[in-house]
Order: C-alpha cells, then sequence, then structure tokens
C-alpha cells in the first residue's frame, strides 16, 4: 500500500491495483471503505435529477386524468373491463410501456453500461412525452403514452443500479432515499402545475398538455447536467475494463480524501465474486438468485397494484367521497407533498433499520390506513390518511428498489431489476382496470379492500422469505 501525500491536502490511500480473475472484487474493497462526503452525494443527486422526470411522468397520470376527462379526450369509466378509450386504458399504456421497458430491455445498462443507457432513456422520454402532448384521438395518445412508457422504465432500473454501485455499503440505504427525496419532489411539482393548469386553458391550449410538455422540456435541460456522472467502476471492472475503473475510482478517492480531510482507511477485504456467463434469465434459476426472484416477482406484482390503486387514482377516489374536481386535486397535491417527505425521513433510518421489516411495515400502514380513507367522510381525515398511506408507500418504495438491486451482483443486477420489475408494471398495468371496476361495483370501500388483499401477500412474502441485507457488500449478498 503505497501512500500519496501533497503539499496543502490531507494525505490520500491510493492501493496498487491487482488486476487478477477478478478485478471488480478490487475496485468494489476500494469503494466499500470511503467514508461519506458531499462529492458521493453530489454524484447521487446529479444521477437523480434524470429520475425526478421520470417520476413527474408517472404521478402527474392520476392528476392530468380530470382534465383528460373533462375535455371529452377520455372517458372516467368504460363499458368494458379493457376499455381503451378511458383513463384506465391511458394508466395502463403507461405500465405496459413501462413492462416492455423492464422485461424486454433490462439487459441494456448490463450489456452497454450504466451511463450510456441512462442517458438515451431519458431523451426517449422528452421526446415521447412531448408527441404524445399533442395528440387529438384517445388512440393516438394510448399509443404514444405507451411508447414513452418504454423509455422511462428502462430509466429507473438504471438509476436503481447505478445508484447501488456507486456509493459505499454503509450509504446505500441513504443514497437510495435521497434519491427517492429528489426524484419524488416531482410529485408536489406536478399535482400544483395540474392544479393550476388542468382546469384551464394556455393560449388556446388544454391544461393538461401544457402539464405533460412541461415534464418533457425539463428533462432535457437535465441531460446536459448529467454528462458529468462517471460511469460506474463495479461495471467497468466486471466487463474487463479494469484500467477505467481505477482511474475513476482514484478520481473519487482523490476528491472524498480531500473533502473528508483525512487519509483514507485501507480497503476493505476482497470478497471473491461468482463467476457469471452473461446477463441470462437462465443465471437467475440458479441459487441463491431463483429464490429471490419468485419472492420479488410475487411482491412487485402485489405492491404495485396497492400503490398504484391509491397513487393513481387520488382525485378519482376523492371525487368519490363527494369532492369536487378542483378542490380533489387541491387535496391530491397536498397529499403529494407526503411523496419526497417520506424519502427524507428515511434516510434517518434506512441504514439503521433491516429494509425488509420496513417494508413489511410500510405495507401494514398501507392496510390500516386505506381501510380507515374508505370509511371517511371529513376533508381533514381524508388529507391525514391520504398522507399516511402516501408516507407508507414512500418507505416501502425507497426500501424495495434498493433492496431488490442488492439481492443481485453487478453482471445481471440490471437484468434481474428489470424482470422482477416488471411483475410490478404487469400489476400497475391491471391496477387501472381493476380499481375502475371495484369504484364501479362496491365504491371507495371496495377499493380498498381489494389493495389490502394486496399489501398482506406484500407482507408475508418479504417479511417471511426476504433475506436482511443492511450492512452487508454486494458481493457477500450474492453468494
Amino acid at each position: 500500500m503505497q501512500q500519496t501525500v501533497t503539499a496543502g491536502s490531507p494525505p490520500l490511500v491510493t492501493p496498487n491495483v491487482r488486476v487478477g480473475n477478478q478485478p471488480g472484487a478490487e475496485i468494489s474493497a476500494r469503494m466499500d471503505r470511503l467514508p461519506i462526503t458531499r462529492h458521493l452525494w453530489m454524484l447521487v443527486l446529479l444521477i437523480s435529477l434524470g429520475g425526478f422526470f421520470e417520476i413527474y411522468d408517472l404521478i402527474f397520470t392520476g392528476y392530468i386524468a380530470p382534465g383528460m376527462a373533462k375535455s371529452g379526450l377520455l372517458a372516467t369509466t368504460t363499458h368494458s373491463f379493457f376499455g381503451f378509450t378511458g383513463i384506465a386504458g391511458f394508466i395502463a399504456a403507461t405500465f405496459a410501456g413501462l413492462f416492455v421497458g423492464t422485461f424486454c430491455f433490462g439487459w441494456l445498462p448490463d450489456r452497454y453500461g450504466r451511463r450510456a443507457v441512462f442517458t438515451v432513456s431519458l431523451l426517449w422520454y422528452s421526446i415521447g412525452s412531448a408527441i404524445m402532448a399533442v395528440q387529438t384521438t384517445p388512440e393516438a395518445v394510448i399509443l404514444w403514452r405507451f411508447i414513452t412508457g418504454i423509455g422511462v422504465g428502462v430509466e429507473i432500473i438504471t438509476i436503481d443500479s447505478y445508484v447501488t454501485e456507486l456509493v459505499p455499503q454503509h450509504m446505500r440505504g441513504r443514497a437510495m432515499a435521497f434519491n427517492q427525496m429528489v426524484m419524488f419532489a416531482a410529485a408536489p411539482v406536478a399535482a400544483i402545475l395540474s392544479y393550476w393548469l388542468v382546469p384551464t386553458t394556455v393560449f388556446g391550449i388544454d391544461g393538461w398538455r401544457v402539464v405533460v410538455l412541461a415534464g418533457s422540456a425539463g428533462a432535457v435541460l437535465v441531460w446536459f447536467i448529467r454528462r458529468s456522472v462517471p460511469e460506474s467502476p463495479r461495471w467497468l471492472a466486471s466487463h474487463g475494463q479494469p484500467e477505467k475503473a481505477d482511474a475513476i475510482v482514484r478520481d473519487i478517492e482523490s476528491i472524498v480524501a480531500r473533502q473528508a480531510k483525512e487519509p483514507l482507511p485501507p480497503p476493505l477485504p476482497v470478497v471473491e465474486q461468482p463467476v457469471h456467463r452473461r446477463a441470462s434469465f437462465a443465471e437467475l434459476l440458479q441459487p441463491p438468485y431463483r429464490s429471490r426472484f419468485v419472492m420479488l416477482v410475487v411482491f412487485n406484482l402485489c405492491q404495485a397494484i396497492g400503490y398504484y390503486g391509491f397513487a393513481n387514482w387520488v382525485p378519482t377516489l376523492l371525487i368519490g367521497q363527494g369532492i369536487t374536481v378542483t378542490k380533489s386535486l387541491l387535496y391530491s397535491f397536498i397529499i403529494a407533498f407526503a411523496l419526497p417527505v417520506g424519502p427524507m425521513l428515511a434516510m434517518l433510518y434506512a441504514d439503521r433499520i433491516q429494509r425488509k421489516w420496513l417494508i413489511v411495515g410500510g405495507a401494514l400502514v398501507v392496510i390500516v390506513s386505506g381501510i380507515a380513507f374508505g370509511q371517511a367522510r371529513s376533508v381533514p381525515a381524508l388529507i391525514a390518511l391520504g398522507v399516511l398511506i402516501s408516507l407508507a408507500g414512500q418507505t416501502i418504495s425507497v426500501c424495495y428498489h434498493a433492496y431488490q438491486a442488492e439481492l443481485f451482483p453487478t453482471a445481471i443486477r440490471c437484468r434481474a431489476n428489470g424482470l422482477v420489475y416488471s411483475a410490478s408494471r404487469i400489476g400497475a398495468m391491471m391496477s387501472g382496470f381493476i380499481i375502475a371496476a371495484l369504484l364501479r361495483d362496491f365504491g371507495v370501500v371496495g377499493v380498498f379492500a381489494g389493495i389490502t388483499a394486496c399489501m398482506l401477500v406484500v407482507v408475508v412474502s418479504i417479511g417471511v422469505f426476504g433475506p436482511r441485507t443492511n450492512g452487508k457488500r454486494l458481493e457477500e449478498l450474492c453468494h
């Protein structure tokens, strides 16, 4: 081990690079010992800014729905279960696109790198969303919503792996919470823009179209900011580019040591990683990944129905409780503030409490609060319960995005995340039709009965079968 000291700067530990059969293990050992500094938070922030507009796109789905219905473009309910001229069809197209992006293209970041796919998918979203905003028929809107969703799907799974791989082990929970806080800051932005614009027109343009175009324009600006984020060193090392990985890690080490104002500790012991043939589905059917894969498929399917069954239908559910369209959007905006607040609070305990138990606890809160929401009639009670459901939902989101990325190795991380996350897309896609049918036949109470059933499955799948991950290195979790 050599130690380089320059005048006027703190000494930093510069390990001799041993490029053996598994250079990725060397890189991971160096990254996992880094102290948490401003530079690491900045890297997470830059990645998260790209995700901001992905979440903006997902969240405004529910908020612009009343405006689309008011303009006569889409119907609130349809006669058939699979009606593709209504709001449910619009929601389904969103998640159908997300499903294709995650299931069919989740291998792209594993093949071509986190950074390249990260950038391309954001541009895909920007262009597709802008085209969708100018469509004038239900069929065209739904088609372009589907196309846009493909780019969003690839973006989300790339972000999860990107953040997980760029930070040390003792920061993963907080980093993902911070990532989610930045991304879900888009929720109140989308809500307040919808509150202002959806009931009106802007220069003769329907307000909901302006809300969509605002997200598309903002994402293009963030693309330029994200160019300063490096490729994942872990990915580079695992793809035969140890020199590039070493150069990036040395740069990070230099900045972190300077900001920490003390020498870096020596690298952690190297944990040899299993050898993977390629990022394939067959690899996921081998122990120990097989049981994790099945568990996460079940979890993602059910949590998506429960989470999006509420998030995408807040304005409509409030209207079902006797609240007017304009006021429902205002109340939804208030509830939306819980979305970034949830991850902000999670930063306090994300690395202190086992993530699996935080997921279970969040699901139980959704169950209790959801049942109460279905019975409530007063405005303060509806808002308070809506906030609780949002906070619990965000706790689940923060934890499972980190959790499922931790359970698979670098070589197949995005492929695995894409496949298990695609179950979430199926659940979210079906949620629109399921919630619409429950609302039509059983009212708001029936909606929350369905959400309760899904969240009970979440409790059992993670609580009984989920492994512990907090404080463990990624390589340790993959044996």
